[in-house]
Formats: C-alpha cells, sequence, structure tokens
C-alpha cells in the first residue's frame, strides 16, 4: 500500500497561487463583461442607455428593443437569410471539400501533384476584388442568393486537412469495401464520412460560423435588399450611428417615439445572432476537440 505525505504548502506557494487566481479571474472578468454589458443594454430602455451611467443591470427593465426587433420585417428577414445562408452554404461546404479532399487523398489520381501545386497557389495569391467581382459576374452570381454559397463551395484550408485526415484512414477498409461490389461513392458515403465526424465537426463549426458572421458579400455584391443578411443590417446601424445623414436623422426619429435606440437595437441583435451559435456548439464540441487536436498535429 502506497502512503501519499501532501507536502506543506510554503508562504510561496500561496503567493504563486493568489497571483494565478487573481490573473485568471481579471482575464474571465473582461472576457465575459463585455457580452454582460451588451445582455444588460438590450433589456434597458433604449433612451435611458443613452444617458450612460449603467453598468451591472438595467435601470430601467424593458423587452421593447426585442419586442421591437422581432416586428420589424427587415431584421426578421436579415436573420432569416443569415440562417438559409449559414445551413446552405455549411452543408456544401463541407460535402464537396471531403468530396474533393478524398478524390486527392488517393495516391493513384492522375495529375495529382498539378492540383496540389494549384491549390496551395490558390491559397498564397489572389487576384484581387475587382477580378473576383468580374468573375462573380461572368457567370451570374451578382445580385444572387447563389454569391453568398457557391463561392464557399471548396474551402482550400480545410481541404488540405481533410486530405491528411483521410490519407491516416487504413486502405484496407475501402479495399475489403470494392472486392464486396461498393462503388466509391457508396465508400465514401458509407464508409469514410461516418468515420470522419471529427473531421466534419471541426469543419462545421468553423465554416458555419464563417458564413454567419459575413458581411462584406451581402454589401459589395448585393443591392436586393430581401438579400440582407443580419450581420450586414448591423454594420448598416454602425455606419448610420458615426455618419449623421437625412435618412438616419428620419431613423432616430422614428424610434425616439418609442424607448428603443439604434445603440440598443445593434445589442439585440448581436445578442439574437449569439444564440444560433451557443445552441450549436455543445452537440459539436465532443468531436471538436479532437478535430482541432488532429488539424494541429497533421495539418
Amino acid at each position: 500500500m502506497i502512503i501519499r505525505h501532501r507536502r506543506k504548502r510554503s508562504w510561496e506557494d500561496w503567493i504563486l497561487d493568489s497571483v494565478i487566481f487573481i490573473s485568471l479571474l481579471l482575464i474571465i472578468l473582461t472576457t465575459l463583461y463585455p457580452f454582460y454589458y451588451i445582455l444588460v443594454i438590450t433589456f434597458n430602455s433604449g433612451a435611458d442607455t443613452a444617458s450612460g451611467g449603467m453598468y451591472l443591470w438595467p435601470r430601467e427593465f424593458t423587452f421593447e428593443n426585442y419586442s421591437y426587433f422581432l416586428n420589424d420585417s427587415k431584421w426578421l428577414k436579415a436573420l432569416g437569410m443569415s440562417l438559409l445562408r449559414t445551413v446552405v452554404g455549411t452543408a456544401l461546404g463541407v460535402f464537396f471539400t471531403c468530396l474533393v479532399a478524398y478524390g486527392l487523398a488517393r495516391k493513384e489520381l492522375m495529375f495529382r501533384k498539378i492540383y496540389f501545386f494549384i491549390i496551395i497557389f490558390a491559397m498564397n495569391f489572389s487576384g484581387g476584388l475587382i477580378a473576383y467581382y468580374v468573375v462573380l459576374r461572368s457567370i451570374g452570381l451578382i445580385n444572387t442568393f447563389g454569391v453568398y454559397v457557391i463561392p464557399g463551395m471548396l474551402n482550400l484550408f480545410f481541404l488540405l486537412i481533410a486530405i491528411s485526415f483521410f490519407n491516416e484512414i487504413p486502405e484496407e477498409i475501402g479495399e475489403s469495401a470494392r472486392i464486396d461490389g461498393a462503388s466509391e461513392v457508396k465508400i465514401f458515403g458509407k464508409i469514410i464520412l461516418p468515420v470522419s465526424m471529427p473531421l466534419i465537426a471541426t469543419m462545421c463549426l468553423f465554416i458555419g460560423s464563417g458564413h454567419w458572421n459575413a458581411w462584406l458579400d451581402s454589401a459589395y455584391f448585393v443591392q436586393n435588399e430581401n438579400l440582407r443578411t443580419l450581420t450586414y443590417r448591423m454594420m448598416q446601424v454602425i455606419n448610420q450611428s458615426m455618419v449623421p445623414s437625412g435618412a438616419s436623422e428620419a431613423a432616430n426619429a422614428a424610434m425616439s417615439r418609442t424607448q428603443v435606440t439604434p445603440f440598443s437595437i445593434q445589442a439585440t441583435a448581436m445578442v439574437v445572432s449569439i444564440v444560433p451559435i451557443l445552441g450549436v456548439y455543445p452537440f459539436l464540441q465532443k468531436h471538436f476537440v479532437s478535430g482541432m487536436m488532429l488539424g494541429s498535429v497533421k495539418g
């Protein structure tokens, strides 16, 4: 039987532990307080928030910010467009990236080195925004929903990670399936994808959050107001509040009849935009941790 004697803590240990504890506590507070402050603003009267001096809890508690947000068709359309874009864009991005990676992982693929050279070259060099716009216009994607999802169907960064992941899957699995008469499509869908859940979960989280937070393409390549995303609407509110104009003054005058302000609506939109990510992350966390380790070691 092993008897372990607990070492008596010296005063140096107490000082070191105290410094570490206080440092971690400060990091946690400075990290979480901005989120908490935004949440407090959404439950406080916008007019009262504008007067300042509120730090810890709402002074004039109200649901009017959320009521205004949910009753404004412009914000609801933008929320729906962001959800649609995220779901469709993530599904297409993950599927096609995995499909191309599976093909490139096959060592007998013809011109395999040339394909890798093209991928590496495209990761390091781009044609710029104007050339990108010309390409999108030439294939008819400008001012359409496709401009959100089609250019992101192949993620080059995750393509390399997926190739590395598929290379580690024993070839005997695929060979035994081929002997049993399975086609390459069936092997990919029934065998490869089910054993690649850590990779798929990691890709879903990163590609999905990228689609959810993207706003540049909505600003540059879309003019249809029905195709605007939630993040674009939030940027629009920020720009209107920073540059006074006739339109922003009219919007402020309309809001002044209620207790909401552009800032309180913007904070409400931030909270609403965070909810889907917080709802999805716990379901992906189990695979996400192993997926991150995979990318760090083999990527």
